[in-house]
């Protein structure tokens, strides 16, 4: 972002609104590499799985409550940003398990 102290407010503003159209135009046309998040859904699966076989209940429900939440929020933060359908639900998916790329 270029900035300028003597620039006017309603410059800067307008400045400000094509700068977040152009992100939000290149979010929307970015394709979706979901390779990592299929990893973090199945690590996260694996570890409920084990939760539910050696513990109680109790455990898998919080954790299964904790990524709900994160990908509802997620879904909700693609929406408000514009983006609909099944790009949305990429977009959420990726943020919910995309860190299962960092193994």
């Amino acid at each position: 972002m270029n900035s300028d102290e003597d620039e006017p407010q309603s410059v800067r503003e307008e400045r400000f609104a094509v700068e977040r159209a152009e992100g939000r135009a290149a979010r929307k046309t970015a394709s979706l590499d979901s390779r990592g998040a299929h990893l973090g859904a199945a690590i996260v699966t694996i570890a409920l799985v084990l939760l539910s076989w050696y513990g109680k209940l109790v455990a898998p429900g919080i954790v299964s409550g904790v990524f709900l939440l994160w990908f509802s929020a997620a879904l909700a933060w693609a929406h408000a940003d514009g983006d609909h359908g099944r790009h949305a639900l990429q977009r959420a998916y990726n943020v919910t398990f995309g860190w299962g790329d960092g193994f």
